[in-house]
């Protein structure tokens, strides 16, 4: 049988974002109330789609809207989940298996909506520049392959991370000075080199990041240019509102996971680290449903008659 302090040795130290002092509980409390409006917005959104049977709950937009719900909630649950049971227990460990777990969840959901928000963009750039041709150029066979489109290069990002992360040998201190399992912190624990897995996992990272972005640029440049031709003053101040408002939470996730995943190693902040980090996995997952549906008469609308 195997020995239970050999297990505890294994286990990662989780160091956190939060110490046991007046400011740093009410941050606490804070955060703890983003992930619970978190999860009921997003849940919210998911019931509103799916349950109501109005034709147009059942288009493209909305599908790919209920997608976006479903990864926040992943997402925030994923991270926020094991933050705040170390900071309620007063335990700051994590085994193999839970930091492994977290490694594969956290590439797959976070590269997978940044394409995920490309293919909306991209929607919506269909709707404005071709909304006669709307049904046929985004049908549902399309939009099949755009959802596996977008878990794809997460899944197997996230699916390599893990086995080759948690591989290398760590002699010694297992501190992990963050507040949630990511590849790029535990590589600078290992006693072996982890040269090229760096490497590798730096432009991986690059290509899943930057690829996503460039087809958000130009698909929002495109509904931009698109605005500019409208000849209703009203219409054109609709678009612009509409792209300034999605362009923030764009810039706020994916702007963040560059500055943490892309950028040179003399950059590095652990404090600054995990404030960027904060951002992306806790406070963007709040943002989405209000950004994306607040001003939704369908949303609204829909809402009124649920209450």
């Amino acid at each position: 049988m195997e020995d239970a302090n050999d297990t505890t040795e294994r286990n990662s130290i989780l160091l956190g974002l939060f110490n046991y002092t007046q400011t740093h509980l009410f941050l606490f409390s804070m955060v703890l109330m983003l992930f619970l409006i978190s999860l009921m917005g997003n849940a919210l959104m998911i019931v509103l789609i799916h349950e109501d049977p109005r034709p147009q709950w059942h288009t493209p937009m909305y599908f790919l809207l209920s997608q976006l719900s479903l990864m926040d909630m992943m997402l925030v649950s994923t991270i926020v989940h094991q933050m705040a049971t170390n900071y309620l227990m007063g335990t700051k460990s994590i085994s193999p298996a839970g930091c492994g777990a977290r490694i594969l969840l956290f590439p797959m959901l976070g590269e997978g909506e940044c394409f995920l928000l490309a293919a909306m963009a991209y929607d919506r750039y269909v709707a404005i520049r071709h909304p006669l041709r709307y049904p046929i150029l985004m049908n549902q066979k399309l939009c099949l392959h755009v959802t596996t489109g977008f878990w794809l290069p997460g899944v197997v990002d996230g699916l390599m991370q893990p086995g080759a992360t948690l591989s290398f040998p760590y002699c010694h201190s297992r501190e992990i000075n963050h507040f949630f399992c990511e590849a790029p912190t535990l590589t600078h624990l290992p006693c072996a080199h982890a040269t090229f897995f760096k490497f590798f996992t730096y432009v991986c990272c690059l290509l899943l990041l930057l690829i996503p972005l460039a087809l958000l640029l130009a698909s929002y440049s495109l509904i931009l240019a698109a605005g500019l031709r409208m000849q209703s003053t009203e219409a054109q101040k609709k678009v612009f509102v509409t792209c300034s408002s999605h362009l923030a939470v764009v810039g706020l996730f994916c702007g963040t996971l560059l500055l943490i995943y892309v950028r040179p190693k003399s950059y590095c902040s652990v404090a600054h680290d995990k404030v960027v980090s904060a951002s992306y996995t806790i406070f963007t997952p709040v943002l989405n449903p209000l950004i994306y549906s607040v001003r939704n008469k369908d949303v609204k609308g829909a809402l009124r008659k649920w209450l």
